[in-house]
């Protein structure tokens, strides 16, 4: 077998593909297999393929699809303003503990978001800063975006639940709490709030019974920054905890009070929940842009839209494959560079390649990747690239629809290329284990930037063919 490869720029190459996925590359047909070994074979790799793209031209607003919201604000050299506040339904308690418990034996509720150490904060974690809690006076929309006013939704002179000034450092802390893998902001909610919900239940259980419902009563609250700059955190978890009491006799036959605590509501993945973002690029970055640089900024910022060289490596295929070909792989690699800034804004953990026309749809629809028009690639800092490995499905569905010679519609290799968080899940069966793409949704934790360098991005197609003697 003689190996040809022609100027590799990308990933290794890929096991040639069994032989179900053989394909004829002309009207030829004949017998697979044997001949395979017979007769001359070899496999082909070929990397001379462009790609162009370039910045989106202005911010973006995204759907929040994530529990993570987002809280502060920062400027950071070489990244620009941002700010964050948030709007949230919660999801409640299907039940609640009613049993010698009376309105009035409710005594506090409090709000707590928390924060996992070290990932979930950028800036400064001593500089002290405020927050506002409002609630809500009407339902909130859904679909939602980042460029959400929420302003339009309390009534900032009679809607003010709570107020509170907080950091993320622990210096002040027990031990314990110090040993936490994550930091908390508790804030101290009107008892009345919570009386208030404690009697909805005692009186209508069905306002508790979906989320949906529990919003007619309660639309939720705005969270959003009273002052200071220089952080912002990414909080992880958002519930309300519920303190009340009920009464018993000690042994003297004196009346008692028995402290206890629930969390009855919370943020989950079923209820609206959207961070709300202020973006201002820097100057410097505007202008590397406007010089023509890919440059993707996170989130609410810029996106990169690009021209995949899909009829390039169609012609190439065709012009050089043999009377029997099998297409093994296609992967496109896209190396990324940090972009210097006074915070240590990274390049985003992962991206999505999907069809631009399918962009919003993808979003909207809570898809997940197919490997035919999306795919996505985690950011390898060690070698500072993106790769999308799994291109072949897209190659082969390009062939089936518009053939050797036929004319490829932009709408079919125009691609966005988008950050967001991926999450998966481990299914095993009959003592097989498979991870699997469960979720993408656009990315909305902390800020996030970095320069494709889609110059020298590469294309790479694998195939093998066989020439009959």
């Amino acid at each position: 077998m003689n190996i040809r490869n022609k100027t590799a720029r990308l990933a290794p190459v890929a096991a040639i593909a069994a032989t179900a996925l053989l394909a004829a590359c002309s009207d030829t047909t004949g017998t697979i297999g044997s001949s395979l070994v017979e007769d001359e074979t070899e496999v082909v790799v070929e990397t001379g393929f462009k790609v162009t793209g370039h910045s989106s031209a202005t911010n973006l607003p995204v759907q929040s699809r994530t529990i993570s919201q987002l809280l502060g604000s920062i400027e950071a050299d070489g990244y620009g303003s941002f700010s964050s506040e948030f709007v949230t339904q919660f999801l409640p308690a299907t039940e609640l503990i009613t049993e010698g418990v009376l309105p009035e034996y409710i005594d506090s509720m409090k709000l707590t978001m928390q924060i996992p150490l070290g990932s979930g904060c950028i800036g400064d974690s001593i500089v002290p800063m405020g927050l506002n809690v409002y609630r809500l006076n009407r339902q909130l929309p859904n679909p939602i975006y980042s460029d959400f006013d929420a302003s339009e939704y309390y009534d900032a002179s009679s809607g003010l639940l709570a107020s509170k000034i907080y950091s993320y450092n622990t210096i002040a802390a027990s031990d314990s709490i110090k040993k936490l893998t994550y930091r908390e902001i508790n804030v101290d909610m009107p008892v009345s709030l919570a009386r208030e919900l404690f009697t909805l239940y005692q009186e209508n259980p069905s306002a508790f019974a979906t989320p949906m419902a529990f919003a007619r009563h309660f639309p939720g609250i705005a969270v959003t920054n009273s002052f200071g700059s220089g952080r912002v955190v990414d909080i992880l978890s958002t519930t309300m905890r519920m303190y009340y009491h009920t009464m018993d006799t000690d042994t003297l036959g004196n009346p008692v009070k028995v402290p206890h605590s629930n969390i009855y509501f919370a943020v989950t993945p079923e209820i609206v929940s959207n961070n709300c973002i202020t973006y201002n690029m820097a100057p410097a970055l505007q202008q590397r842009i406007n010089a023509g640089e890919n440059i993707i900024v996170t989130p609410a910022g810029r996106d990169v839209e690009m021209e995949f060289p899909i009829r390039e490596v169609v012609d190439y295929y065709y012009a050089n494959c043999g009377t029997v070909s099998a297409i093994n792989t296609l992967t496109f690699k896209i190396p990324a560079q940090a972009i210097i800034n006074t915070y240590g804004i990274e390049p985003p953990a992962q991206l999505l390649l999907v069809l631009k026309d399918k962009k919003d749809e993808f979003f909207l629809n809570n898809s997940v990747t197919n490997n035919v028009n999306s795919f996505y690639a985690e950011y390898d800092s060690a070698n500072g690239c993106y790769t999308f490995s799994a291109l072949r499905t897209y190659l082969m569905d390009i062939i089936d629809q518009y053939g050797a010679k036929g004319t490829i519609p932009a709408e079919a290799y125009t691609f966005s290329i988008v950050p967001v968080t991926v999450e998966t899940e481990t299914i095993t069966s009959y003592g097989t284990s498979q991870v699997v793409v469960s979720a993408v949704t656009p990315y909305v934790q902390k800020p996030a930037m970095a320069r494709l360098d889609l110059d020298n991005a590469e294309v790479k197609l694998t195939f093998s063919k066989q020439t009959m003697k």
